[in-house]
């Protein structure tokens, strides 16, 4: 299993209600491609503020393989939830974090 987490450092302006647009389109990829086992979303919650320089949002999907892992990347639903997340965080990409791990 491939996990594929995501690190999001929102710009100010981006509010609750544009946080949970841009979930419910990732979501919505669990719906469009096969490989997906799960997609989870979450706050950051963690007490050691000197080392999340900024990183308050994420998420991850768990693919059955790395294939379906690839075939997430290459689709165009992805891509396009993607830009959207890029335009919304501090510094384009680099207010975001991409970590894949096998699981």
């Amino acid at each position: 299993m491939i996990r594929h987490i995501v690190l999001l450092k929102f710009s100010a302006q981006v509010d609750a209600d544009a946080k949970a647009s841009l979930k419910a389109e990732l979501e919505a990829l669990r719906g469009h491609l096969d490989g997906i086992i799960d997609f989870n979303w979450g706050t950051n919650i963690s007490p050691e503020s000197s080392v999340v320089h900024g990183f308050q949002d994420g998420f991850w999907f768990d693919f059955e393989t790395l294939e379906a892992r690839d075939a997430y990347l290459a689709d165009a639903n992805h891509q396009m939830v993607g830009a959207k997340l890029v335009a919304r965080t501090e510094g384009g990409t680099e207010g975001v974090i991409v970590f894949d791990v096998e699981v």
